[in-house]
């Protein structure tokens, strides 16, 4: 039987076992304000939509959550920031597909899959192929067969090597027999500014991130890239409509270093699925033309898996590495 002085010291060594602000029962609350880790530029749309977010779940949390702006190495660096943190729960970050995918697959980088734990997938963008309005590629025919007739001499832009962008062109020319010229970026928001200059006459982006610019009579879509069109862009044709089988986009959500305590992955998951549910944060969403899918810890984590596999499948089949 233990004696008082020695159930007094157990008693006071138990909150040290327990999660930062955990109680007895197993919820938790943070005690301070949080950090997302961002590892793209300010001002693209996966910047965008976590600031939105960030809003939001600062109301549900009780505590500031403030965005830090990480980019570099196609996501790398951001990712093993948010890799390399403590599993405390005050460090979360977004991530984006296929980077946290292919970027491991491509070269040996600082982080893997397994060092996050998933928190819940929020948006799932499919990409776009844009010109200027007064572009003189009218269609995605027209694009191609310029291509075709002077390979390797039009440009476009994405957000890097290995991202949706790039693996989509790369497969529409596998496709279709036009050679491309391809010039990456750091992030949605140079791209597009660089395709506004005239810097690049084609910018590769998710649909989601040249809207704005085609309702204001701007940008031009040639093509979306999802499975069926979406909604805001109906009148433009997916690549599949087009004869090409060519289906990608970007799913961004939110994680956190591997190691996370359950009591502190499920109050985390489940302000990102308040948030998500939230009736504000839908019209905001809508407002940013951000394509919505909430996903649970576990059918991220599934989805993310099945990504990877069918990657690394495709590196095996056609390394896109390039240079």
């Amino acid at each position: 039987m233990l004696t008082r002085r020695a159930a007094l010291a157990a008693t006071l060594a138990m909150p040290a076992l327990l999660p930062r602000a955990a109680t007895a029962q197993g919820a938790w609350t943070p005690d301070r304000g949080l950090t997302m880790v961002v590892a793209f530029a300010a001002g693209g749309g996966t910047d965008l939509a976590a600031r939105t977010i960030a809003r939001f779940m600062e109301r549900d949390l009780g505590q500031p959550v403030v965005v830090l702006n990480r980019p570099g190495a196609g996501g790398e660096i951001g990712f093993t920031e948010l890799a390399r943190a403590r599993p405390d729960g005050l460090t979360i970050g977004f991530i984006n597909t296929p980077h946290i995918v292919t970027l491991p697959i491509e070269r040996r980088t600082r982080f893997q899959l397994s060092d996050f734990t998933l928190i819940g997938n929020i948006v799932d963008d499919p990409g776009g192929l844009w010109v200027l309005a007064d572009s003189p590629y009218r269609t995605l025919e027209e694009l191609l067969a310029a291509a075709r007739a002077r390979p390797e001499t039009i440009g476009y832009g994405t957000t890097g090597i290995g991202s949706d962008d790039h693996l989509a062109m790369l497969a529409l020319e596998r496709a279709s027999g036009a050679k491309f010229l391809h010039v990456p970026f750091g992030g949605s928001a140079q791209v597009k500014q660089n395709l506004l200059s005239r810097a690049i006459p084609v910018g590769v982006m998710n649909v989601a991130e040249g809207v704005n610019e085609m309702n204001q009579g701007v940008l031009r879509p040639l093509a979306q890239m999802g499975e069926t069109r979406w909604q805001p862009l109906a009148q433009v044709p997916t690549l599949r409509e087009k004869g090409f089988d060519v289906i990608e986009g970007s799913m961004r959500g939110m994680a956190a270093p591997a190691g996370l305590p359950a009591p502190v992955l499920d109050r985390l998951a489940l302000s990102v699925r308040r948030t998500v549910e939230n009736a504000e944060f839908q019209a905001a969403a809508v407002q940013q033309n951000l394509p919505l899918r909430f996903l649970a810890p576990d059918a991220y984590a599934a989805e993310l898996r099945a990504l990877q596999t069918r990657y690394q499948t495709l590196w095996n089949a056609h390394p896109w590495r390039e240079g």
